[in-house]
């Protein structure tokens, strides 16, 4: 659902409605016939989403209004406020209403790689370009496809997401789905999901989720900062912290597969062999884990098989990071100089950006 929103003076809802069902339609005759379900549901379950808006000034102003529920809405408005001001996030009409769902994720992303490759497979479309993933409405849906690339020998891996963005082209709701882990997840993928409408990169899903990664984490840090909430902040500090060590292993780790892949051989070898380095990397993190007494840890990410395409939203989304970061350092913490000199990166040769993410010295004047 992500796609380049318009430039120039926004347009009224029902144009906005035609404008991307043309482009659904349009979609639907590049893709043929065998992806008319797909683009269908990609479409209908957007639009659902956008007919069940509910203002949130509405939900705040009416004393029927779950208290609890009003508290979270009033904490995103904070925060929505927050993300304009001082972080430099677009102000448009995203985030000023509400969908509740009836289900524990919006959608659930489809990531495939070969059995011996740490290469995530791309679906390509006309308005956002390739992308290392597919997205579907309904879980059943995503497992039956998963299934299919499965049967034909892909590793494949279905993970549930709180949240998308349509870059504009639409008012995105809060979803009741980002309110699910608590306030700074709520308030992190508010930042998250606004930044893919300040920055996007058609077809280079690693530098947009990484880029929207680093400005959620710098993000959170400066709301907590700015409420002068210091416990707290030292403890997502502390969680950060403990990430970074778990990236580290997992990169660790795709290393070592990608060597044995390079060396290629006999496939049962290579099976035995990825199936080794696989069960090593859950017995080194039990010990890392063992340290973090506080907290439960990435538990959750090892349940279920381990597989190739379990890597690939880690890689997506953490990758580029702290590159990024230190960009927004070397860029003296200004946020809008620093999506200068993203937007200005992102123009570059693909092949390029990762070397002029970690050497640019940040000399865009700020917007």
């Amino acid at each position: 659902m992500r796609g380049r929103r318009p430039e120039g003076k926004r347009e009224h809802g029902g144009r906005r409605v035609r404008v991307v069902l043309a482009a659904g339609l349009a979609l639907l005759a590049v893709g043929g016939c065998t992806e008319l379900p797909y683009y269908a549901q990609a479409v209908g379950g957007h639009l659902a989403i956008m007919r069940a808006r509910v203002p949130i000034e509405t939900l705040l102003a009416d004393p029927a209004t779950d208290p609890v529920l009003r508290g979270r809405l009033a904490r995103v408005q904070e925060a929505r406020r927050f993300a304009l001001g001082e972080l430099g996030l677009p102000d448009n009409g995203s985030y000023r209403a509400y969908v509740a769902l009836d289900r524990e994720a919006v959608t659930w992303n489809v990531y495939a790689t070969p059995e011996f490759s740490l290469e995530p497979r791309r679906w390509c479309f006309p308005a956002v370009g390739c992308v290392a993933y597919r997205g579907y409405f309904a879980e059943s849906a995503a497992r039956a496809y998963a299934s299919e690339l499965a049967a034909q020998g892909w590793d494949v891996y279905v993970a549930p997401a709180s949240a998308y963005s349509s870059l504009g082209w639409f008012e995105d709701p809060v979803l009741s789905t980002m309110l699910q882990r608590g306030e700074l997840s709520t308030v992190g993928v508010l930042f998250h999901e606004l930044a893919h409408q300040r920055v996007y990169v058609k077809g280079d899903t690693a530098f947009n989720e990484s880029f929207a990664t680093a400005v959620q984490r710098a993000g959170v840090r400066r709301w907590l900062q700015a409420r002068g909430e210091a416990k707290r902040l030292a403890a997502y500090t502390r969680a950060l912290e403990r990430r970074t060590a778990f990236l580290a292993l997992l990169r660790e780790t795709r290393a070592r597969l990608a060597a044995i892949y390079a060396r290629g051989g006999a496939p049962a070898r290579l099976r035995a062999q990825k199936r080794a380095v696989l069960e090593d990397l859950r017995e080194r993190y039990r010990s890392l884990a063992g340290n973090w007494a506080d907290h439960a840890g990435y538990d959750r990410w090892f349940q279920g098989p381990l597989n190739n395409a379990r890597f690939v939203p880690v890689a997506l989304y953490g990758d580029l990071v702290e590159d990024f970061l230190g960009l927004l350092e070397r860029c003296g913490g200004d946020f809008r100089r620093f999506y200068a000199e993203v937007a200005r990166i992102g123009r570059l040769p693909r092949a390029e950006r990762p070397t002029a993410l970690r050497r640019s010295a940040c000399t865009a004047p700020t917007p």
